[in-house]
């Protein structure tokens, strides 16, 4: 009697502990699409992350379901002890139509339950297959661009696109819709590209990752840049030392704490000023040209060589990227345009700055200013006040550095005082793409 209570104990216990492994495990493996669902397109990969943390991954099959056809995408058999993996899945040898199409996921791991099948996963995901590129058509002509000058191109795409714009080597410039199929780019002309290099294009990237690359009817404007020599006062170089010290502390003298100023805080600038050209309106903000700082002297000129001597020795060589204006002592600085203030710091060489947002990658730079008197995300009208001059950063004197940014490029501030020029590039080209592709 008492072996048998023994024996049915032994039983109880082990079907228990069977029990307890059987059920421990019975959720198939975790499965991650990325994309999801939505377009794709032949050029587009899906890529599939699986991971069980129990039993481990035991196989893996793929299909595409279109119409009354199933296309096999793929199988796969994972060895033992597989806890997670990852799978590209091409849809170019697929042979798919344009139209939708579904996925048939089934992904099975190394469980005992089911009585040795394993636990399973299905997903079946849903997509559009899109192998066609999107429709670019340029509204925009008689695109005339001094070199480190601007231009504007107005056209229309036949489809939602995840990037768009202008590109021509490494460059992009961002393009923004307007209304409806109606989209502008503002992009320059860089100062320091070879023109036979630049061949500007409007690039498509549609949702599915099919590109379209449409030319533009352009001509290019010669233009000189003058240059300048400056000698370096010890005078000038303690001030600047003392603003900088801290930032170079290895720099033993008040010239090594420039050279490093000149050069070092000019990289870290240009990165600043392609962050704040990204945080714009996607529509015009400025209205008409662009003010200056009234009753102003320039005091040197955009795209300006400028080299640098110490004691008749050159230590050093920059070029100028703005339009330096001097007038009074702590002079007020009006806003040239309205907009709104995405920048409002110091900014290294620049010293006390303010960038103000116009729209379409358009942005305004005011340097070396003794007093700021806006924030970040204040909104601004042509002629407010935003504070007053001064000679912060690498100032020599009390003066405003105004510069103009696309996009993060820097061009010639000339073009957008001149209201002609304006009209006759940038708000005209607008108006008669609006008109040409009404609102929808």
């Amino acid at each position: 009697m008492r072996r048998s209570a023994i024996i049915m104990t032994i039983v109880a216990v082990a079907l228990l502990a069977f029990g307890i492994f059987y059920l421990m495990d019975t959720t198939g493996p975790a499965l991650v699409l990325s994309p999801a669902s939505g377009p794709v397109s032949a050029k587009r990969e899906l890529t599939l992350t699986l991971r069980d943390p129990g039993k481990g991954l035991k196989s893996l099959s793929v299909s595409a379901v279109q119409g009354d056809r199933t296309i096999p995408l793929l199988s796969r058999q994972y060895p033992p002890g597989s806890h997670e993996g990852r799978e590209t899945l091409k849809l170019a040898q697929a042979g798919l139509k344009e139209g939708p199409f579904q996925l048939q996921i089934t992904a099975t791991d190394r469980a005992v339950f089911h009585f040795g099948a394993g636990n399973s996963t299905v997903q079946s995901p849903s997509f559009d297959f899109w192998n066609k590129p999107p429709a670019v058509v340029v509204l925009s002509t008689a695109h005339n661009i001094s070199r480190g000058g601007a231009g504007l191109v107005v056209y229309t795409l036949n489809r939602e696109v995840e990037r768009t714009g202008v590109v021509f080597g490494n460059r992009f410039f961002p393009g923004y819709r307007q209304s409806g199929d109606l989209y502008a780019c503002l992009f320059a002309f860089p100062y320091n590209q070879a023109p036979e290099s630049y061949l500007p294009k409007v690039l498509a990237i549609d949702r599915a990752g099919n590109e379209r690359q449409a030319g533009i009817y352009f001509h290019l404007l010669p233009k000189t840049f003058p240059s300048d020599r400056i000698e370096l006062s010890d005078g000038f170089l303690e001030k600047v030392s003392a603003e900088f010290k801290d930032r170079f502390p290895q720099a033993a003298t008040p010239l090594e704490v420039f050279l490093k100023a000149n050069s070092e805080l000019r990289g870290h600038d240009l990165k600043l000023l392609e962050e704040c050209g990204r945080k714009t309106s996607p529509v015009p903000l400025w209205e008409g040209n662009f003010l200056r700082l009234a009753n102003s002297a320039p005091r040197g000129s955009f795209a300006q060589q400028r080299s640098y001597l110490y004691h008749g020795k050159q230590v050093d060589r920059q070029t100028h990227l703005g339009i330096d204006l001097a007038s009074l002592a702590h002079a007020p600085v009006p806003a040239a345009n309205r907009g709104k203030v995405v920048y409002a710091d110091d900014l290294g060489i620049y010293g006390q700055c303010v960038i103000i947002d116009h729209g379409l990658g358009l942005q305004t730079l005011y340097g070396h200013l003794s007093r700021i008197g806006v924030k970040v995300g204040d909104e601004v009208n042509k002629g407010q006040i935003i504070g007053s001059t001064g000679d912060t950063g690498l100032a020599g004197g009390d003066h405003l550095h105004f510069g103009v940014v696309i996009s993060g490029e820097q061009v010639n501030p000339i073009e957008w005082w001149d209201p002609t020029w304006i009209r006759n590039n940038v708000t005209g080209k607008l108006e008669a793409g609006k008109s040409a592709v009404p609102a929808r």
